[in-house]
């Protein structure tokens, strides 16, 4: 079926579940999931499949390195990555819908590539610009950053917070406005991706994909 909005059933489902979640409520609600959430998120990701080939995360979490961790998630994501490396990404949760596009969290071999980037005077200057001019609009983030220089790196440098950044993401939370219930919302999460091309662009072009064996938190879903 052709995409027509995310339901407001779906933010409803996801505002249960933050106060229910354990394997009898979700037992009792899996196919209220799949109609009210998964259908309609896999309905978008068609909408947007120029992007790529998108993949679904599990609702389940992981539990094996945290037992602390409550057994479902409380949001949907969804994502595909570009030839080039970058990432397009979209949730859906009880607060509404988030987007973003860039390289969220790098392998070791892909921080190497990008401090190296950064550090240079003349590509680092171009990030930094671009990053820079998206801050207004955008948050700019990633998975995590180290609380100081990496090793080789001075702490004083004139880019250390890029520098110190585990990946480089331009994202936006949209919240639940009224066009999130219509096809319009598939448009504002397009037109974030594309405003993001600049960005896209350097990052494939100075860090690319990884060449390692992912697994973890960098495992594709």
């Amino acid at each position: 079926m052709a995409f027509t909005g995310i339901p407001v059933e779906a933010l409803a489902f996801y505002t249960e579940l933050e106060a229910n979640n354990e394997k009898p409520w979700w037992e009792e609600n899996k196919d209220r999931f799949k109609q009210v959430v998964k259908t309609p998120v896999q309905e978008m990701c068609a909408e947007l499949d120029d992007f790529g080939e998108f993949h679904l995360f599990r609702p389940h979490n992981d539990l094996r390195f945290s037992k602390n961790r409550p057994p479902y998630k409380t949001h949907q994501g969804a994502y595909t990555e570009s030839s080039g490396g970058a990432g397009f990404y979209f949730q859906l949760s009880a607060e509404g819908l988030m987007a973003g596009v860039g390289y969220y969290a790098m392998a070791k071999d892909q921080l190497e590539r990008f401090r190296a980037a950064v550090d240079d005077d003349k590509t680092g200057s171009e990030i930094e610009a671009i990053a820079d001019g998206l801050a207004s609009k955008f948050e700019i983030t990633a998975i995590g950053e180290l609380k100081t220089a990496p090793r080789g790196y001075p702490k004083d440098h004139p880019r250390i917070a890029l520098i110190r950044r585990k990946g480089l993401l331009m994202s936006k939370e949209f919240g639940a406005p009224k066009w999130l219930h219509t096809k319009a919302a598939a448009t504002r999460v397009r037109k974030l991706w594309e405003t993001g091309a600049e960005l896209n662009a350097w990052l494939d072009n100075h860090v690319g994909p990884t060449t390692l064996e992912l697994d973890g938190m960098f495992a594709r879903p």
